[in-house]
């Protein structure tokens, strides 16, 4: 750097005198740029201080918000298959039937979820060796969330498979 004759200084690089910054063409906008960042020392704490909390607490409503759809799918999963098992337990396809209809409303219940209509439906024939399908289908409602009160709720289904015992007992008189 070097003293120039009206007393600024200017930056030599290989021979050639640079203006010092902020006297030209692109200097102008660098010079306002660094006085405005010096000017702000200090925002960016006081605005994170302030937008912390904020994003602390969406994320906390988010994930309370997938932790309760999760949770109750998982839940489904096992009443589904809790149902279909109790279903090939039984000899007849309207005990079976009934039977995966009372268990998973039941396992629905102890598991603490909350569905607007819990309805389940049987496919297969009870025989030995035979496949029965259980399919229990649930609307779970965001509203229940505590403190949240999140508006709106979801249709969930769950589908689980059951075979029938091939070398069960048989009341008498029936043929498999």
């Amino acid at each position: 750097m070097t003293r120039t004759g009206d007393g600024t200084r200017a930056t030599i690089g290989l021979g050639v005198a640079r203006p010092p910054a902020g006297k030209g063409r692109c200097g102008a906008g660098v010079e306002t740029a660094r006085r405005w960042w010096s000017g702000e020392r200090g925002s960016v704490t006081a605005e994170a201080v302030l937008v912390a909390p904020l994003l602390v607490m969406l994320i906390v409503f988010v994930a309370v918000v997938v932790h309760r759809g999760v949770d109750a799918r998982l839940r489904l999963d096992d009443a589904a298959h809790q149902a279909a098992r109790a279903a090939s337990m039984q000899r007849s396809s309207p005990a079976a039937t009934d039977a995966a209809r009372a268990t998973a409303a039941n396992a629905l219940a102890q598991a603490g979820v909350v569905c607007g209509g819990v309805t389940t439906s049987l496919s297969g024939a009870v025989v030995p060796g035979g496949t029965l399908t259980v399919s229990v289908r649930c609307t779970v409602d965001f509203e229940e969330a505590v403190l949240l009160g999140v508006p709106g709720s979801t249709t969930l289904e769950s589908t689980a498979s059951e075979v029938v015992d091939t070398y069960r007992s048989q009341t008498a008189g029936t043929t498999p």
